[in-house]
């Protein structure tokens, strides 16, 4: 048994590891959290913390000033409709995602984000470990989109997008083309693995081409299946 002037017993069947503690206290990875205990800023009993350190449900643990407690991961699909910021603060009036979502579910972030004039499916999370692997490259996690464009796509165009790649001033965009509906080159089904900022509207827009519709369907294992548009569910943490 832990005093809040002791160290944890490492031995301690409850104990449990600090920075997992932590990172889902504070929605981050684990590796974020043994950052933040090297920086100096969590406290365990009043005491800097230490990396590997081991805590029970009797210890006092802070970030600053802020006292932390214990959570448990949860993971929310949101159908995002147009019109909505995936942010925290509100731009100009535009509403955000948080307005769709009871109170007591604020604390959870967004795993990437759609912009205001697309639609579709937004993980929001807890579990920063999970954030992480869905949307690290090196996880190479699918996502999904209905895409609409101002005009046909032309055949070269469709074949540089799939097969070389169009050079962004942040890189290389190549993405997986399939036609929606046979004979339509309007509207395409779009995957990709990577979560660059518009990366999609850029990719097209460079090649001539406005997107006027952009819907995301499915993220890694997720999918927005028949959530209706501003309805959430709660989902597993699978990745």
């Amino acid at each position: 048994m832990t005093t809040p002037t002791q160290a944890s017993d490492s031995t301690d069947s409850s104990a449990q590891r600090l920075n997992k503690f932590v990172a889902l206290a504070l929605g981050v990875s684990r590796r974020q959290a043994d950052e933040l205990i090297k920086q100096g800023t969590v406290t365990v009993n009043d005491q800097p913390a230490k990396l590997g350190q081991r805590i029970t449900t009797t210890d006092i643990i802070r970030h600053g000033n802020k006292r932390l407690t214990a959570q448990t991961h949860q993971l929310i699909l949101l159908h995002k409709p147009v019109g909505y910021l995936c942010s925290r603060a509100s731009q100009g009036g535009v509403p955000t995602i948080y307005e769709l979502l009871p109170k007591d579910l604020h604390h959870l972030k967004p795993v990437g984000r759609l912009d205001k004039d697309s639609s579709g499916l937004i993980l929001l999370t807890n579990d920063g470990d999970f954030a992480h692997q869905m949307t690290h490259p090196s996880f190479y996690k699918i996502k999904r989109y209905l895409v609409t464009l101002d005009q046909p796509l032309r055949p070269l165009h469709r074949q540089m997008i799939n097969d070389f790649g169009v050079q962004l001033p942040d890189g290389p965009s190549r993405l997986t083309l399939e036609r929606q509906h046979e004979g339509d080159d309007h509207r395409w089904i779009v995957q990709m693995s990577e979560g660059r900022n518009r990366q999609i509207r850029r990719t097209f827009a460079a090649l001539g081409y406005t997107v006027t519709k952009l819907h995301r369907t499915d993220f890694g294992n997720h999918t927005l299946g028949d959530i209706k548009r501003g309805e959430f569910t709660e989902g597993p943490l699978t990745t």
